[in-house]
C-alpha cells in the first residue's frame, strides 16, 4: 500500500485492500471506539452509515467480520489501527475524525501499560440498528447515536 493516500481513488483502493483481508466482512450500520471510564464509556466519534475505511481498519485489528459485537482493544491494537489509517490523512477531500479521535484516545492512555492487556478501550460494531445492544458499552454507543440522529 502507498505511504500516503492522497486521492479518493487511493482511499477506495485501501478500502478494497482491507476488505479483501476480511473474508465475509460486511459494512456495519454503525461503529466506534470508546474509552471505558469509571463514569461510563466515552465515544468521541459515533459513526453511522459513514466512515467505512476506519471501520475496516478497526475490524482488521479486532478480527471482526459481521454482526453486532464489542471487542476489548489493547494499546498495541490501537497503535496498529492508527498506523494503518494514518496514510488516509494525506487526502484533503475528507476530514478524518476517527483518526483524530483515536490519536486523542492514545494520548489519554499512560505509556506505562501492558501493551498486550486491554487498555480500557472497546470497539463497537452494530450490524443493524434494530439489533439489541451487545452489552453496556454498545447501549451507551446507541444512546449517543440516538442523540446524534434525533
Amino acid at each position: 500500500m502507498a505511504e500516503a493516500w492522497t486521492t479518493k481513488e487511493h482511499l477506495a483502493a485501501a478500502m478494497d485492500h482491507f476488505t479483501r483481508q476480511l473474508p465475509g466482512w460486511r459494512r456495519p450500520a454503525a461503529h466506534g471506539l470508546g474509552l471505558i471510564t469509571p463514569s461510563g464509556t466515552e465515544f468521541s466519534v459515533v459513526n453511522a452509515g459513514e466512515h467505512y475505511l476506519p471501520a475496516a481498519v478497526l475490524s482488521t485489528v479486532c478480527e471482526h467480520r459481521v454482526g453486532t459485537r464489542t471487542y476489548p482493544v489493547t494499546v498495541d491494537q490501537l497503535d496498529e489501527a492508527i498506523g494503518l489509517l494514518a496514510p488516509a490523512e494525506a487526502c484533503p477531500d475528507y476530514d478524518h475524525p476517527n483518526l483524530a479521535a483515536w490519536r486523542h484516545l492514545r494520548h489519554r492512555l499512560p505509556d506505562t501499560v501492558d501493551y498486550d492487556a486491554p487498555a480500557s478501550l472497546v470497539a463497537v460494531f452494530v450490524d443493524r440498528l434494530d439489533d439489541p445492544p451487545a452489552d453496556a458499552h454498545d447501549a451507551r454507543f446507541r444512546h449517543l447515536l440516538a442523540q446524534r440522529v434525533g
